[in-house]
């Protein structure tokens, strides 16, 4: 799914035009992008939380050449899903209709 895809979902549900929906999306989208640049933590109750944690600076190792690495510490944004979301999800799919396996 794209972020057109949910735009026009999310479109058809409300009433609203697609580029009225655009605006929205992009502005959550924004707002998310602000907030962790910011250092703040965003929690959507039923959905999940957003934060950004510090990766520590660590040696590696350059799989072609094998030469050591060092790798510079720094900030990644993280996903945290919901224990309601992962429930959801979980229970719509049925184990016999699935075949995991392949």
């Amino acid at each position: 799914m794209t972020k057109a895809d949910i735009v026009s979902i999310i479109a058809s549900r409300t009433g609203l035009t697609k580029q009225e929906t655009e605006t929205v999306v992009d502005g959550f989208i924004e707002s998310v992008i602000e907030a962790l640049k910011a250092g703040e933590r965003i929690e959507i109750r039923g959905f999940g939380t957003y934060n950004v944690r510090k990766k520590n600076k660590r040696l590696a190792r350059n799989p072609r050449t094998g030469e050591k690495v060092t790798i510079k510490e720094k900030f990644v944004p993280t996903f945290k899903i919901s224990k309601e979301f992962k429930t959801a999800v979980s229970e719509s799919y049925k184990p016999d209709t699935l075949n995991l396996e392949d």
